[in-house]
């Protein structure tokens, strides 16, 4: 796929994602089991769109400045998941976005579900573009409502927690809809809009 800028508006939408996470971080206490070296939200691909892939591409460029050899090393593991996924990619391999029709969404949820992202540093467990990661990591962990209206957690935290607990630490991401309208910018200044995957955001030509 192709470079895609980021929004300046992205930075403000990280930010309030980021202090609704502390607030629900701050609640939840020990139910949440999220330390550094829990890798198992970091393997099995996920949908990510546009504007995660801008976030993603500017993280990486960055990166090349200020560590360039972990910047090789990450642009060398989403070479290698590219090449291991292209084949039975349920979209266009050449641009990295996925199909939207529903044998394609079937054949994703059988799709690389052991693959670990291409940021995920293996000798230390840590993600080497945090800091710019998409917003579906930056929710993973406290209780969040989906679009069906329960309330979605990783099964490793809040184990034997009641169901009051839960909805007492839930985490509302972004209660004003910054992120769909920064979205709406992005795609259509891009041409294009859908879903892609991490490997192929971290694989973009220049």
């Amino acid at each position: 796929m192709t470079r895609i800028p980021r929004p300046a508006a992205d930075t403000q939408l990280v930010q309030i994602v980021d202090a609704a996470l502390a607030d629900a971080t701050r609640r939840s206490g020990e139910w949440l089991a999220c330390r550094p070296g829990c890798t198992q939200c970091c393997h099995g691909v996920f949908e990510i769109h546009l504007l995660d892939a801008a976030r993603l591409q500017e993280g990486l460029a960055s990166l090349k400045v200020t560590d360039p050899e972990r910047a090789t090393r990450v642009e060398q593991r989403a070479r290698q998941a590219v090449q291991r996924l292209s084949p039975d990619f349920p979209g266009d391999s050449e641009t990295g976005l996925l199909d939207a029709t529903d044998e394609a969404g079937a054949a994703f949820e059988e799709f690389g579900n052991e693959e670990p992202c291409p940021a995920l540093d293996p000798s230390t467990g840590t993600c080497d573009l945090y800091e710019y990661r998409p917003l579906t990591c930056r929710v993973f962990g406290p209780p969040v409502r989906d679009d069906r209206g329960g309330l979605g957690v990783c099964e490793l935290c809040f184990q034997g927690a009641p169901q009051e607990e839960i909805m007492r630490c839930e985490m509302v991401p972004d209660p004003d809809g910054l992120e769909s309208k920064i979205l709406e910018k992005v795609e259509r200044n891009a041409g294009e809009a859908g879903y892609t995957i991490v490997a192929f955001a971290l694989n973009a030509n220049k």
